[in-house]
């Protein structure tokens, strides 16, 4: 029985990351019958269907889930031989995989981003965001990234670098009735008649904040949920009703009001990468750590000072 190739592998992997053999082959750069072909013949070697082929869809089978985890280690580790074979040889200056949270990405990555490429010009930067801290640590179990950043984990077995306590805040349109007067807080209770920005499902910010309401005594209605992270402060400015982001997320020049949710709302962001880690990846924990910024000055200023709330260990610089 032949073994199966690392080939293989990267066409039953870009099979279902596309859903179709069609844009597995157009991503692939190959014929769709040679691409059909092996993945047939890895089947035949693992003993059975790894997909299910439906009209306008593919599947994967319980062997094929089985096999999917294994099939992106294989992949991952001999990207980082090639990188690590190439870099001795002078032929490639290396590459970094970063997975990240969505609200991590456009939030507190910026000024780490910024200064890495400052810093090491030669290292490229890949990016791979999701949508929930749960498919963040998939993501480097499964070996599709080199360091991760978002939510502290649960539990891990690599090294992990605690970036601080994350705040969030209330936003809410100008005329907003919550924003009225010159308070800065809002008590979470205040809002449980109103029709929220809420996140969509399989967004990790939903869950967080229904946990949050459901602390205060209610379930939070949604006027609308949010794909895009980024789209909930910028909708509740436009009056469709409050939405709870992280601080680090308000954009400048943000023509809403920003509250205080009272008691505090916080989380506890890492970056944390996985057991014996090669030395870039170290480095770039050690840049995290260095760099990463929860609490933007634009949103300390539009609060104003006498209304800041506990400082967190990692400050604005």
């Amino acid at each position: 029985m032949c073994m199966a190739t690392l080939r293989q592998f990267e066409y039953l992997v870009a099979v279902v990351d596309t859903g179709s053999f069609t844009r597995a082959a157009e991503l692939l750069h190959v014929s769709q019958p040679a691409l059909s072909h092996q993945v047939r013949v890895l089947e035949r070697d693992a003993g059975g269907p790894l997909l299910e082929r439906l009209p306008r869809a593919v599947r994967l089978t319980p062997m094929g889930r089985a096999m999917l985890p294994h099939a992106r280690a294989a992949l991952a580790v001999a990207r980082q031989a090639r990188t690590a074979a190439r870099r001795a040889a002078g032929l490639e200056r290396g590459e970094i995989q970063v997975a990240a949270v969505y609200s991590v990405t456009l939030g507190v990555l910026p000024p780490v981003l910024r200064a890495w490429h400052r810093q090491r010009p030669e290292i490229r930067v890949r990016l791979r965001e999701f949508a929930h801290d749960d498919a963040l640590v998939d993501a480097m179990t499964e070996g599709r990234a080199d360091v991760a950043v978002g939510p502290a984990p649960r539990s891990w077995d690599g090294p992990v670098r605690e970036l601080g306590t994350e705040e969030f805040v209330i936003v809410t349109g100008e005329d907003d009735p919550a924003a009225t007067g010159s308070e800065s807080q809002v008590q979470l209770p205040a809002l449980a008649d109103r029709d929220w920005v809420h996140y969509a499902p399989g967004n990790g910010l939903a869950e967080f904040l229904d946990r949050v309401c459901a602390a205060a005594g209610f379930h939070p209605r949604a006027a609308v949920r949010v794909e895009q992270t980024a789209a909930a402060p910028l909708l509740a400015a436009a009056g469709l009703g409050p939405a709870l982001v992280p601080a680090n997320l308000v954009p400048p020049r943000f023509n809403g009001r920003i509250l205080w949710p009272d008691p505090p709302v916080r989380r506890v962001l890492a970056a944390y990468t996985r057991p014996h880690a090669d030395p870039l990846s170290t480095a770039f924990l050690d840049a995290v750590g260095r760099d990463a910024l929860l609490m933007p000055e634009h949103v300390r200023r539009h609060l104003g000072a006498a209304r800041r709330p506990p400082r967190a260990r990692r400050q604005s610089r």
